[in-house]
This record gives C-alpha cells, sequence and structure tokens, in this order.
C-alpha cells in the first residue's frame, strides 16, 4: 500500500475539513466585534452566526445529487469555489453597501461550501482507504476540522490583540473573514492534483480508472480483489432517489445515520465553539482581553484530543469511544453548570468546559463522520449521506439560533437556574446518544464498504 500517497490526498480532501472548522470558527471571534459594530440584538446574532447553517443545510442536501452526477472530487472543487465567495464578500469590501443582510447572503453561501464539504469529503476518503485503517483516516477530516478551528482562534487572537478596539470594531472583523482567503484558494488549487473516487468511476463504467487508482493507492493484489468487491456491490448501485429511502430494507438505516448525526449537534458543541467568547465575557466573568486568548486554550484542548482519536478509532473501536466520551460530556457539563447553578464559577468552571471538549474531540467529533462515511451501503450511499448531513446541519442550525436566546431567557436567569439551563438541556441530549448508541450502532471496525452492508442485510433484509 502507498501510504504516502493515501495520506497526500487524503489530508487534501481533509482541506474541506480544515474549511469546515475556519469558516465556522472565524464567526467566533468576528461576531464579537460585527455584533457591536451592527448593534444587534441577541435574536439577530443568532441569526447571522445561524444563516450559514441554513446555506450548510442546502449544500447538504444537493450533495447527493451532485456528487452522483459530477464525483465526489468535482463537488469539492465547486465547494472551493463557495468557500473563496464567502471569504470575500463576509468583509463586505468597502464598493458593496454595509448591511447585515449582504453579511447573511455571503455567510449562506460559505454554508452551502460547508455542506458540499461535510458530505463529500469524508466520503472520498472513506472510498479510497482500505477497511484496517479506514478509520484512522476519516478521522484525518476531523482533525482537519479542529485545526481549522485552532488556527482561526489565533488568527482572530492576533488581530484582535494587535489592534486597538475601534479598529476592531470598524475592520477588524473584516480582516478575520478576509483571512480565509489564504486557505480556500489553496484548497481549490490542489483539488486538481488528486484522482477521482474509485467507487464514483467504477458506478460510471470508468473500470480501467478505476483500477488504476486503486492500484496506486493500495497495491495491485489488494486493488484486484477491491475491483471485484466493488463491481459485485453496485449492482443497480447509487440507482435509488431520494423518496427511494423509504423502502422498508433502507429507511431504518438511513434514520439511525441521521439520528446520531443530529444528536452530534445536540451534544451543544457548537454552542460552546461559537459563542465561546460570549461564555467567556458573561457566564464566567473573563474580561474582553482575555476571551480570544481562552478561545485558543479551548482549540488546542480540541486538537489534542482528536489526535488520541485518530490512534484509538480502529483499535478499541467506534461504540466505545463514543460511550467513553458521552460519560466525560457530561461530567464536564454538569462541573459548568453546577458551579453557574450555585454561583461558584472559578477554576472548576473553566475544567468543565475542557473537559467536555476533549470527550467530544475522541468521541462525537471523529466518530460520527467515520460512522457516517461507512455505514450505509454502496446503493443508497450518496443520497443517505446527503440526507445525514442534512440532519446534522438542521440540527446545528436550531442549536446555534436558540442558544443565545435560552441563556438570556428569564428562565435561565432564575435563582434557580443562575444561567446553567442550556447546559443541563445538553446533558439530557448526551444521555440519549448513549441509550441509542448501545441499542442501534452496530461496531464496523476493520470491516470492508461491502462486509458493513451485510450487517445491515441481517438486520433488516435484502436492500
Amino acid at each position: 500500500m502507498n501510504s504516502r500517497y493515501l495520506l497526500l490526498i487524503s489530508s487534501v480532501a481533509a482541506l474541506g475539513g480544515f474549511l469546515f472548522g475556519y469558516d465556522t470558527g472565524v464567526i467566533n471571534g468576528s461576531q464579537f466585534y460585527f455584533s457591536k459594530y451592527f448593534d444587534l440584538s441577541a435574536a439577530m446574532k443568532g441569526w447571522v452566526v445561524g444563516s450559514a447553517l441554513i446555506g450548510c443545510f442546502i449544500g447538504a442536501v444537493v450533495s447527493g445529487p451532485l456528487s452522483r452526477k459530477t464525483g465526489r472530487k468535482n463537488s469539492l472543487i465547486i465547494s472551493a469555489v463557495l468557500f473563496v465567495l464567502s471569504a470575500w464578500g463576509s468583509g463586505l469590501p468597502s464598493f458593496l453597501p454595509e448591511s447585515v443582510s449582504l453579511l447573511v447572503i455571503f455567510r449562506l453561501i460559505g454554508g452551502m461550501g460547508i455542506g458540499l464539504a461535510s458530505m463529500n469529503a469524508p466520503t472520498y476518503i472513506a472510498e479510497l482507504s482500505p477497511a484496517d485503517i479506514r478509520g484512522k483516516m476519516v478521522t484525518v477530516y476531523q482533525m482537519a476540522i479542529v485545526f481549522g478551528f485552532f488556527l482561526v482562534f489565533l488568527v482572530t487572537y492576533f488581530i484582535g490583540s494587535s489592534s486597538d478596539e475601534l479598529y476592531n470594531l470598524n475592520d477588524g472583523w473584516r480582516v478575520m473573514f478576509w483571512s480565509e482567503l489564504v486557505p480556500a484558494g489553496l484548497f481549490f488549487g490542489l483539488l486538481f492534483t488528486v484522482p477521482k473516487s474509485p467507487r464514483w468511476l467504477m458506478l460510471n463504467d470508468r473500470k480501467d480508472e478505476a483500477r488504476k487508482v486503486l492500484t496506486k493507492v493500495h497495491g495491485s493484489d489488494l486493488a484486484a480483489l477491491e475491483i471485484i468487491e466493488i463491481k459485485e456491490s453496485i449492482k443497480g448501485e447509487e440507482g435509488i432517489s431520494l423518496a427511494g429511502i423509504f423502502k422498508k430494507s433502507i429507511l431504518p438505516i438511513v434514520l439511525i445515520g441521521s439520528v446520531i448525526s443530529g444528536l452530534q449537534q445536540f451534544t451543544g458543541i457548537n454552542a460552546v465553539l461559537y459563542y465561546g467568547a460570549d461564555i467567556f465575557e458573561k457566564a464566567l466573568g473573563f474580561g474582553q482581553e482575555d476571551v480570544l486568548a481562552q478561545q485558543i486554550l479551548l482549540a488546542g484542548v480540541n486538537v489534542i484530543f482528536t489526535f488520541l482519536a485518530m490512534y484509538t478509532v480502529d483499535k478499541w473501536g467506534r461504540k466505545p469511544l463514543i460511550i467513553t466520551g458521552s460519560v466525560g460530556m457530561i461530567t464536564g457539563f454538569l462541573m459548568l453548570g453546577l458551579t453557574l447553578m450555585y454561583n461558584q464559577v472559578g477554576l472548576i468552571s473553566l475544567l468543565g468546559i475542557l473537559i467536555f471538549i476533549a470527550s467530544f474531540a475522541m468521541s462525537m467529533g471523529p466518530v460520527v463522520w467515520v460512522m457516517l462515511s461507512e455505514m450505509f451501503p454502496n446503493e443508497i450511499r450518496s443520497v443517505a449521506m446527503s440526507v445525514a448531513v442534512a440532519v446534522q446541519w438542521a440540527c446545528n442550525y436550531i442549536v446555534s439560533q436558540s442558544f443565545p436566546v435560552v441563556v438570556e431567557s428569564q428562565v435561565n436567569g432564575s435563582a434557580f437556574w443562575n444561567g446553567s439551563l442550556p447546559y443541563f438541556i445538553f446533558i439530557g441530549f448526551i444521555a440519549v446518544i448513549i441509550w441509542f448508541t448501545v441499542k442501534y450502532i452496530p461496531e464496523t471496525k476493520g470491516r470492508s464498504l461491502e462486509k458493513i452492508e451485510k450487517i445491515w442485510e441481517e438486520r433488516f433484509g435484502t436492500i
């Protein structure tokens, strides 16, 4: 196996994940300033932050049909173009009118790029990777996401701390958005150097091209075996339309994938990542000069524990990581919630957030993307992945739009909750994750994509 080549092409595809993290993370540092610049209410702030997620939903919905028609690689090229447009326009150049509505439009465009990349990048990596290291290779995608968050927090911290407050309010947030042009342009250029997915090539009767790609990545012996497996598994493959997912043997698989995908967002991870600046300033009492520095700490922990997931997902398995991480997430939010409830905010509160981030980074963050990229049978992969990712972005929007409203609600500000309500809501959803994983999620460690398909056939019948 040509491990170096596999890592190279996976890293290029994973740049889609990097931009996923960078584009969603840049809103954290920038919203701290543009919210004051435009004097946004809590509801409007939620709308501007959450607007990109509507674009993510749209991108995810169209990603299935687009991927089937043009391929994973070409879909990623389209997403790169959308990232470039969004990064340029979100800074509202001087010749464009300054309006919240225009900012929302460009955030929607960026969201569509994320939606396309979030379906196609992990699928592309999974379809090129051998079964024994597929989990690790798809985790490269999640590593790219958290590294994107980490780098953008460094960039926004540097921009915000190296300038005076007036500059940041008027122009600093624009530069934060424009900084994304560099990785977006790099992603666009590098995509022209990677091959097309061999499974997509086989679907389009381009067997010789598929064999060349597999031979270059896996070696001739393994490539010959995979060609046979793929050929057997694609009898009528990808022929199912969106309406076809309601077939009796298919619907349960799509529902299981969609539920675990949506539950990833109801852990509260993006409430912490998107609104971390507000949490540190308002809930934990940090000064404005410390807010962005604390975000770097969060992102650093995120990176470290995603590395842990990368090196354990193919050894421990998917289910053990999810269950262990969920217990850790509950512990972290309990520490934060109880210190808020009893007005004992301090080091334990910060430690609780860090434990939550670490636990998510080693479990629901990477493992959900691994499972989504491998759990769906070949016949329905594009459509099912599109649906599951769309559900995830819809849930992300619900959490991001509602979080600031719940935080500033009278109930949350009551003497009983004292600002802790949203974290106890998240704890309830994380408990559901543990139950759902134990009951419905199969262990897919070390199985080829075609063998995973047989697990579902044993449960729900021939697809």
